[in-house]
């Protein structure tokens, strides 16, 4: 089944919009939870991606996301770190 491309060109600045709003969400949680418990920055992920209109990204990404923030180093990092 081939895919017309002015297809994919129509829908590429939908994507690109929707991503931009999810990496909005994920650099505003990074910075306010760094470090901080799972279950903390999972409901704070979650809160921030309702809030930039875009709540339907799949679980286990959130989940992934939330882990990484979580277990961000909030260190310093200085010289030979």
């Amino acid at each position: 089944m081939a895919t017309d491309p002015s297809e994919y060109e129509k829908a590429m600045p939908i994507v690109a919009a929707h991503l931009a709003k999810i990496e909005r969400a994920v650099d505003r949680t990074r910075a306010t939870h760094a470090g901080q418990p799972f279950a903390a920055v999972h409901q704070a992920l979650t809160e921030a991606l309702r809030e930039e209109d875009a709540p339907r990204v799949v679980p286990q990404v959130v989940e992934e996301l939330a882990q990484q923030i979580s277990a961000a180093d909030t260190e310093p990092r200085g010289p030979g770190r």
